[in-house]
């Protein structure tokens, strides 16, 4: 890949895996043949679909063989894996992904790029609308607030020239990776891409990424539809998930050692390591099993205090953490035993008060 010139403007990269039902796959490809900028190429990664999921994509490549590109193998690497795989292959002058059960405006990529082009940047994000099922598009064009509730992605105060404070905004929020379009250059000069076979990649990746770029913009307006339904990763909460994005945080905490962050951002680090490492799975875990285990919730504990034993002093984490948020981790930090209990108190009277309709 590092050595290669690239010979299109835009390589766009969708992992999919098993998105066939419902139509999703398709509307999310149709969105991205329907773009209005010129010269792209759709890099369509089949992680190892068990549905039809292949077919669908053969079926583009036909249909749009100046366009689409299908890559597929017989083992599954999650989406980090899948996203490697199109990295390889592309030869944009730009890099974009897209989550293969999302859409976009057919002016998404055209708007990203235009703003690229008069600013100078080589990273460029928008807003999201968050979806519950598939509308018209010409709808979420003229209307996107009328379709779903509308999302900020990143801020103003991170947008510009990236100075080492603004590096440091986009470390500890970095935004989400697919809602961006990415300089290929800078990808391939430093080596960067996604932890495999683990899910949350993005919470690695995205993080990791920003220290790298120089400038970053925004596109003011939600050009990208976040589907949400009921086999989204955020909402089925399993141990091995967890596990994951515990996984994630251990390859950040790697990464930035090896690349020799860890001065640099090291309070950043440290509340993000703990954020989601910890406190993000901590409280998802026990809400989201139905029998959560103690012994995992001991280990949770004993894994943030290992790197970062201090991060109740960290000046984000006093700054983002709730109060009954931090009354519960001190009192985990006092005793496993007692926080487990209170908290399974605690969900079982909000449990009945909600069954009671009080």
């Amino acid at each position: 890949m590092g050595g290669r010139e690239s010979r299109m403007r835009l390589s766009i990269i969708v992992p999919v895996y098993n998105m066939a039902g419902e139509g999703k796959l398709n509307y999310c490809m149709d969105s991205l043949v329907a773009q209005t900028v010129t010269d792209y190429e759709i890099i369509a990664v089949n992680d190892a679909s068990t549905d039809n999921s292949l077919e669908i994509l053969r079926g583009y490549e036909r249909s749009y063989p100046d366009k689409v590109k299908v890559i597929t193998y017989a083992v599954n690497k999650r989406q980090g894996g899948a996203k490697n795989e199109g990295l390889k292959a592309a030869s944009g002058e730009w890099i974009g992904f897209i989550d293969s059960d999302d859409w976009v405006t057919p002016d998404y990529y055209e708007k990203l790029l235009k703003r690229a082009a008069e600013t100078g940047a080589d990273m460029v994000g928008c807003d999201y609308c968050l979806v519950r099922e598939h509308v018209p598009l010409e709808k979420c064009m003229v209307s996107p607030a009328s379709v779903g509730k509308v999302v900020q992605n990143n801020f103003v105060g991170q947008t510009g020239e990236l100075d080492e404070e603004k590096h440091k905004k986009l470390f500890l929020r970095p935004g989400s990776m697919v809602i961006k379009v990415y300089k290929a250059c800078v990808i391939r000069e430093n080596g960067l891409d996604f932890p495999e076979g683990i899910f949350y990649e993005d919470n690695c990746a995205g993080s990791v990424w920003s220290l790298y770029f120089r400038h970053f913009e925004k596109v003011e307006e939600p050009l990208y539809f976040y589907y949400q339904h009921e086999q989204s990763t955020v909402h089925f909460i399993t141990e091995e998930k967890c596990r994951d994005r515990m996984k994630a945080m251990e390859i950040l905490y790697e990464e930035c050692l090896k690349r020799g962050f860890l001065e640099r951002c090291h309070q950043e680090l440290e509340y993000r390591f703990a954020e989601l490492y910890y406190v993000v799975t901590l409280f998802s875990y026990m809400q989201g099993v139905k029998r959560p285990r103690l012994s995992f919730v001991r280990e949770l504990r004993e894994g943030v205090e290992e790197k970062f034993p201090e991060f109740r002093k960290n000046v984000y984490y006093r700054q983002y953490t709730g109060q009954e948020e931090e009354r519960l981790i001190a009192l985990q930090g006092q005793s496993d035993g007692k926080f487990y209990r209170q908290y399974r108190l605690k969900l079982w009277v909000r449990r009945l008060r909600k069954r009671l309709g009080k």
